[in-house]
C-alpha cells in the first residue's frame, strides 16, 4: 500500500504542532470520596476533561512500563520499528546490563518514562505503542510499498489520535502494543492466532504478543454443564474476554427449562439459575484491569420454557432494589423510636411510649428478631443501633446484592411469533429436551409482559430473528442466533467483530 500524507510532514515530529499541557484526573463518587486520581499526567492542551480522565483511569497501562528501554534488533525491519523491552538494571558486574553503556538503550519517541518505572504518564507514550504496533504488524505482513510508506502511516495515526480524528476501541488501548513497545508479556491466557506464514490455528504463548483487540464476540454455549462448550465453559471464556476489556453476547435458548428433566433423573435447576450465575461472574470482573464494567448480552429465543421468569428478571429484581431501600429505612425507624422508648424502662407493660413503638414497628412489618435484638441491646445498655441503609444508586450496596445487573437481556422472536400478536392466536413454549409442548400461552399476553417489563427496567430488547437471517450475508456458514452486547454486530456463532481493524 501507498500511504498519503495530510496532516503531517516527512522527517518531522508527527505530534510537533499538537500542543501538550501538565492535567490532573480525579474522578469521585456521589459522596465525593475518590475513585481514582492522577496528578501530572501530560495530555494534549484541546482534549476535555472526560477525554483526560477516560485515558489517565482506563487506558494508560498502569504497571510494568520500565523507563528505560532496550531495543530488540530485528533482520528486514526498520530500526525505528523494533520492538523494545525493559533495560537491565544497572549496577551489576556485567557492563551490557548499564544502559548507559548500551547502544540500543534509548527512551522512545516522546516517552518521558514512568518515574517509577511502573505506568503509563504521557499520552504520546500511549498514541506511540498504538500506531507503533500497528506500523510494526503491517510492516511484518508486508503491507507497505516501502519504508516511507511505513513512516507516514506511523506519523499520521499518531496525530490522527493526538486530534481525537480517529480513535480505536477499548481493548486496542488496553492491550495493543504492550508488548511491542515495552516488552510486557505476561502468561498466556487461552488465546489462540492465526499464524500469518503457517496459516494455522495457533495457540498463544503469552498475553500480550499476540493481543486480544477485538471489541465484541458472539459465543455458543450448549446444553451441557462441565464439558467443553457447555454452561461453566461459558464462564471460562466470558471472564477471558471481560479481562481483556471486549464483550461478549450468547443465546441461550439451548439450555432446558427448570421441570425439564435430567439424564440422572431428577430436573434441571433451570435456566435461570444459571443466568444468575454468569451474571454474577460479569460482575466480579474489571473489564480490561479497570473500573470498566462488563459488557454482556443475554439473549433468550421466545418459545422457551422459561421465557415469562426471563422477561420478569430485571423488574423483579428492581423491585427488590425498593424494598430494600424502602424496608431499611422503615425497620431503622422503627428499631430507634423502640430503643428510645426503653429510657423509661423495658417493660411494656408499664411502660405506655414503648408499648406504642412496638406495636407500630410489628404492624409495619418490623421482623420481630430485630425487635428483641433492640430489647436486648437497650438491657446491656448500648445507646444506639447499626442498621444498614440503602440507597438506589446502581453502584450502591442495594443493587449489589440483586441478580441481572451486569447484562442486556434480549428477547428474540420469529414473524410467526409477531403474526400470532396480531392475530391475537396462541403461543406455545417448547421443552429443550424433546421439543414437547410445555406451555400454551396467550401470544399478546407475553408481547405486554415484555412491553411492560421494558418500561419498568428498560430491558429485555426486542431481536428479530427471521428478519436478521432473511439479511444474512452469509447464510451457508450456518444461522445467526444472537449478538454482541449492542446488538450492532449481528453474526454467527463463536466470531468476533471487525473492530480491532
Amino acid at each position: 500500500m501507498h500511504i498519503a500524507r495530510h496532516f503531517t510532514a516527512a522527517g518531522h515530529d508527527p505530534l510537533e504542532g499538537v500542543p501538550f499541557a501538565t492535567r490532573d484526573s480525579r474522578i469521585v463518587n456521589p459522596d465525593g470520596s475518590a475513585v481514582f486520581e492522577a496528578a501530572g499526567v501530560r495530555m494534549p492542551s484541546a482534549w476535555s476533561q472526560v477525554a483526560v480522565d477516560i485515558m489517565a483511569q482506563k487506558y494508560f497501562r498502569k504497571a510494568g512500563v520500565s523507563a528505560e528501554l532496550r531495543a530488540i534488533p530485528e533482520d528486514g525491519v526498520p530500526e525505528w520499528l523494533w520492538r523494545h523491552e525493559a533495560a537491565a538494571s544497572p549496577g551489576t558486574d556485567d557492563p551490557t546490563d548499564d544502559p548507559a553503556s548500551d547502544p540500543v538503550v534509548a527512551r522512545r519517541p516522546h516517552d518521558s518514562g514512568s518515574p517509577d518505572g511502573r505506568g503509563e504518564t504521557d499520552a504520546r507514550q500511549t498514541f506511540h505503542r498504538l500506531a507503533g504496533t500497528w506500523t510494526y504488524w503491517g510492516w511484518k505482513n508486508g503491507y507497505f510499498d516501502g519504508e516511507a510508506d511505513a513512516q507516514t502511516f506511523y506519523d499520521e495515526l499518531c496525530y490522527m489520535l493526538a486530534t481525537q480524528r480517529a480513535a480505536p476501541n477499548s481493548p486496542q488501548w488496553f492491550n495493543t502494543g504492550l508488548h511491542w513497545a515495552y516488552g510486557i508479556s505476561g502468561p498466556a491466557q487461552g488465546h489462540s492466532y492465526v499464524d500469518e506464514t503457517s496459516g494455522q490455528l495457533t495457540v498463544s504463548t503469552s498475553a500480550y504478543e499476540r493481543p486480544q483487540p477485538h471489541a465484541c464476540f458472539i459465543q455458543s454455549v450448549s446444553d451441557d454443564l462441565v464439558n467443553e462448550g457447555g454452561i461453566m465453559d461459558l464462564w471460562t471464556r466470558e471472564a477471558r474476554i471481560f479481562k481483556y476489556g471486549s464483550g461478549t453476547g450468547s443465546n441461550f435458548s439451548q439450555i432446558r427449562g427448570s421441570e425439564e428433566p435430567l439424564s440422572g433423573g431428577g430436573q434441571s435447576s433451570g435456566l435461570m439459575s444459571f443466568l444468575k450465575i454468569g451474571d454474577r461472574a460479569a460482575g466480579a470482573i474489571k473489564s480490561g484491569g479497570t473500573t470498566r464494567r462488563a459488557a454482556k448480552m443475554v439473549i433468550v429465543n421466545i418459545d422457551h420454557p422459561d421465557i415469562e421468569e426471563f422477561i420478569d428478571w430485571k423488574t423483579a429484581e428492581e423491585q427488590k432494589v425498593a424494598a430494600l431501600v424502602a424496608g431499611a429505612r422503615v425497620t431503622r425507624r422503627h428499631l430507634g423510636r423502640i430503643l428510645d422508648a426503653t429510657a423509661d424502662g423495658l417493660d411494656p407493660s408499664e411502660n405506655r411510649a414503648l408499648r406504642k413503638a412496638l406495636h407500630r414497628g410489628r404492624r409495619d412489618g418490623v421482623p420481630e428478631s430485630y425487635v428483641q435484638r433492640v430489647l436486648q441491646l437497650a438491657a446491656q445498655g448500648e445507646p444506639s443501633i447499626d442498621f444498614a441503609d440503602f440507597d438506589t444508586d446502581w453502584q450502591g450496596a442495594a443493587y449489589q446484592t440483586v441478580s441481572g445487573q451486569n447484562a442486556n437481556n434480549s428477547v428474540r422472536v420469529d414473524a410467526d411469533f409477531l403474526s400470532a400478536v396480531g392475530e391475537d392466536g396462541d403461543w406455545e413454549l417448547r421443552q429443550r429436551t424433546d421439543g414437547s409442548v410445555h406451555k400454551t400461552v396467550r401470544a399478546r399476553d407475553l408481547w405486554d409482559r415484555i412491553a411492560r417489563a421494558a418500561w419498568q427496567s428498560a430491558d429485555p430488547g426486542l431481536q428479530y430473528d427471521t428478519a436478521i437471517n432473511e439479511w444474512h450475508t452469509c447464510p451457508e456458514g450456518g444461522r445467526i442466533n444472537g449478538s454482541n452486547p449492542c446488538s450492532e454486530y449481528m453474526f454467527l456463532d463463536d466470531t468476533a467483530c471487525n473492530l480491532a481493524s
